[in-house]
């Protein structure tokens, strides 16, 4: 029998410290790059897009993927890839952690559309009220003091 799945799961993590160093001038490299990261773990980029201190991306994931271990290899290798590029004089580093949501098929363009528009979205709402929202959309259980190192 053939393995049939329908697995859509939208990632989202930030730069150590929140520090806002994802410069617009060199964002849609990251994002390519990134997305180059995931296709070649046979994995389906469906949305990337992000703001100077986190991203998001939405993947249509394979039951045989690993989770922790794409997020782990886009990080790895999207931070020397900043380095080798010198996109930005200060050190890069992303946070340790990362958040994890799961969609269903109908939700996909309302996602998708989420992401793609972050910029807009963050005039009204701070990145720490977008997650915080998400764990409790979610209704994952957490400590605030260990979700991220905030700034101030």
């Amino acid at each position: 029998m053939s393995t049939y799945s329908q697995i859509y799961i939208q990632v989202v993590f930030a730069v150590k410290y929140r520090d806002a160093l994802i410069h617009e001038s060199w964002e849609e490299e990251l994002y390519k790059y990134i997305t180059g990261i995931v296709q070649n773990k046979e994995q389906k980029m469906l949305a990337i897009n992000g703001m100077p201190d986190h991203l998001h991306f939405l993947i249509g994931m394979r039951p045989s993927c690993c989770l922790s271990d794409l997020v782990r290899e886009v990080k790895k290798s999207s931070n020397a890839f900043i380095k080798e590029k010198r996109f930005t004089p200060f050190n890069f580093q992303w946070q340790e952690g990362f958040g994890a949501f799961s969609y269903g098929h109908s939700s996909l363009d309302n996602v998708i559309g989420y992401i793609m528009r972050q910029k807009e979205h963050h005039k009204k709402q701070t990145f720490k009220d977008e997650y915080l929202s998400f764990l409790k959309n979610f209704n994952i259980e957490y400590k605030e003091e260990y979700v991220f190192d905030w700034l101030g």
